[in-house]
């Protein structure tokens, strides 16, 4: 079985905004929010604002609360899209990593139905690689309002449920009708030639410009 990895991004402050641009799109009042969350109006006002960053078990509830739905039809015509792409390619919530879509070349890695994997977190399958990546997000400006594309080389990891290929993977960022973020996962081919990278560089990325 996978070890369990803690998401992090690197950036808790960036949930902070992230918060206030779903509140807006949900017509949901500060006082509101901080009732869902469990605390103060002004601790939600400072997470808001930058000036102090959520703690850890707050921040989860934060990644939970405004975790990605495919709640429109344009939401859901981009995941049907990425079920019918012809390349490995999946589709999960940004914050918490649950799977919202995969198309068959990605579904083949799969050891187990999709409908197992589906609505839930992936995250205990990243390899090391990807946990290096995922944590180098708020330096590349992934938070920002024109998150660029990040690539960077995995090795491979095989688990009981799923395996992951040693490949190059990039990341785009995909805001939701419901102010909540998507990621596109793709496996980018042809493999560059330093798939054979030491640990130390195997996962540094590239930054692509939308």
């Amino acid at each position: 079985m996978s070890t369990v990895l803690r998401i992090s991004s690197g950036d808790e402050r960036a949930l902070g905004r992230s918060l206030r641009t779903w509140r807006a799109l949900r017509r949901i009042k500060q006082l509101h929010a901080a009732a869902l969350l469990g605390v103060s109006q002004a601790t939600v006002s400072r997470w808001e604002n930058g000036q102090s960053p959520p703690a850890p078990d707050e921040a989860e509830r934060l990644r939970v609360l405004m975790a990605a739905r495919l709640d429109s039809a344009a939401d859901r015509v981009l995941a049907r899209l990425v079920g019918q792409s012809a390349v490995p390619v999946h589709l999960i919530c940004d914050l918490t990593h649950r799977l919202l879509a995969a198309s068959p070349a990605r579904e083949a890695q799969f050891k187990v139905p999709t409908s197992q994997l589906m609505g839930s977190s992936l995250w205990r399958y990243a390899s090391e690689d990807i946990v290096a990546a995922e944590g180098r997000l708020a330096e590349h400006g992934w938070f920002g309002p024109t998150p660029p594309a990040i690539e960077f080389h995995t090795r491979a990891r095989d688990s009981d449920d799923l395996a992951i290929l040693a490949c190059d993977m990039r990341w785009v960022r995909f805001q939701l009708s419901d102010g909540s973020f998507a990621r596109l996962v793709e496996t980018v081919r042809p493999q560059p030639l330093h798939a054979a990278a030491p640990a130390s560089q195997s996962a540094s990325a590239v930054i692509e410009s939308h």
